[in-house]
């Protein structure tokens, strides 16, 4: 009996593996029509040179995602780690058809697009708590002028200088690297880069290269307030995507040959981890208190900003996390059609205190990567639930659930309590 057992495994595996290098080829099939879908490749070239060789009809990807899902719904008497290579995989390729079905022109709602695209159902709230938030804002920002007037003028004193902004942004990523490091073992040879572009719809982004090496573009389209420093460094690199990246190549794609880690479709469960991941580990990395001494003692004086206002300002950015999830309620009356582009970018001024510019910038990111947002606020809000008893008993412990994550992403459905509606 064990004879047969062994040989149920190996056709399980070769199954698998089969079937995952459809999925990668499907999914470079399906960005020759889509130029936001592949975020990062770094398997075998010759896949790559295959889909550039030919743009195979639309049509006919779209059925090739349907047919890869049902001949893995055929897959019987998984367990261990075929179950979840099988679970990952099965929710990505049901993603691939939705997107697939996108360029089709099939039209989801925002809560049907969270759900097949991203595993996840995103809470709803309505305006009375948000305004709670800015009422409790208004009393920390006393003074003459309209709320967003106030939190503008406090938030000017806490701009970096251009001049300013490498040496201050890569301070506080040596320092992210460093920490991280210490709880992480890294690729010995994993780097980045890191470059300033301007005219782009996001604030910063983590182009991962492969074999260990991101290119990490900063937007400098408008100023960089100075809490915004360590948010970056952190989410798109240490411990955020740079790190993620590397360590599912290192231990999923190389160690592992589980060639469906070698893609990463940006549409897709991935993101909600990997973008969840990269808030939540901000906090990791960067403890409250710790953060505040780093701030103040290291990143304001480099900056040439007052130090005292450190403190005051870390209490601020606390009670604008609350209105994050005003962005969703934007994406999801935008996408309805219920609200065209100004009254959506005067919706996200009002509730969530951007300024006429950023707010016309978050609403062409809502354009491109529709329901996406969802990965940054109900991504990190399920990570935090996930992680939430670990981290309760230590730093230690905390790190050591981070980085289980990371090595071993399962998919948003299965972290710990989905948020439920409000």
């Amino acid at each position: 009996m064990w004879f047969w057992g062994w040989v149920l495994i190996f056709q399980a595996n070769a199954d698998l593996d089969g079937l995952a290098k459809e999925f990668v080829q499907l999914t470079l099939d399906l960005g020759q029509h889509d130029a936001y879908l592949v975020d990062a490749y770094y398997g075998d070239p010759e896949l790559q040179k295959l889909a550039e060789s030919e743009k195979k009809p639309l049509d006919d990807l779209a059925q090739s995602t349907k047919k890869l899902l049902k001949r893995l719904d055929s897959l019987k008497g998984l367990k261990g780690e075929e179950l979840k290579r099988w679970t990952f995989l099965r929710a990505q390729v049901r993603a691939l058809r939705s997107r697939a079905e996108f360029l089709q022109g099939k039209k989801l709602s925002f809560d049907e697009e969270a759900a097949m695209v991203y595993d996840a159902k995103p809470p709803h709230y309505d305006d009375a708590h948000f305004q709670k938030a800015l009422d409790e804002l208004s009393l920390l920002l006393p003074g003459e002028g309209s709320l967003t007037e106030r939190l503008s003028a406090f938030k000017a004193k806490v701009i970096v200088p251009s001049i300013k902004l490498d040496a201050v942004f890569r301070a506080a990523i040596n320092e992210a690297r460093s920490r991280t490091r210490r709880h992480i073992e890294l690729p010995q040879e994993e780097n980045f880069e890191v470059e300033y572009v301007k005219d782009q719809p996001w604030s910063a982004y983590n182009w991962y290269k492969g074999n260990f090496h991101s290119l990490i573009q900063v937007n400098v389209d408008y100023p960089i307030s100075i809490d915004r420093i360590i948010d970056l460094a952190c989410h798109e690199g240490y411990p955020g995507h740079h790190v993620f990246n590397a360590l599912v190549e290192q231990d999923l794609v190389r160690q592992r040959g589980w060639v469906e880690y070698s893609v990463y479709p940006l549409f897709s469960p991935q993101s909600l981890i990997a973008e969840g991941s990269a808030n939540y580990g901000i906090q990791v990395v960067f403890p409250a208190q710790d953060r505040l001494t780093f701030e103040r003692d290291v990143l304001y004086p480099l900056a040439g900003l007052d130090p005292q206002l450190a403190e005051p300002y870390l209490k601020i950015q606390a009670l604008m996390h609350t209105l994050n999830y005003a962005g969703n309620e934007a994406a999801r009356q935008f996408l309805a059609g219920n609200w065209d582009a100004p009254t959506t970018s005067s919706y996200l001024q009002k509730y969530t205190l951007m300024d006429p510019a950023r707010a016309d910038q978050r609403v062409r990111f809502i354009e491109r990567y529709r329901s996406y947002v969802i990965n940054y606020n109900l991504g990190q809000d399920q990570v935090a639930e996930a992680l939430n008893a670990a981290c309760l008993k230590g730093a230690d412990a905390c790190w050591k659930a981070f980085e289980n994550l990371l090595r071993m992403p399962p998919i948003p459905s299965q972290l710990a309590g989905n948020a439920k509606d409000q």
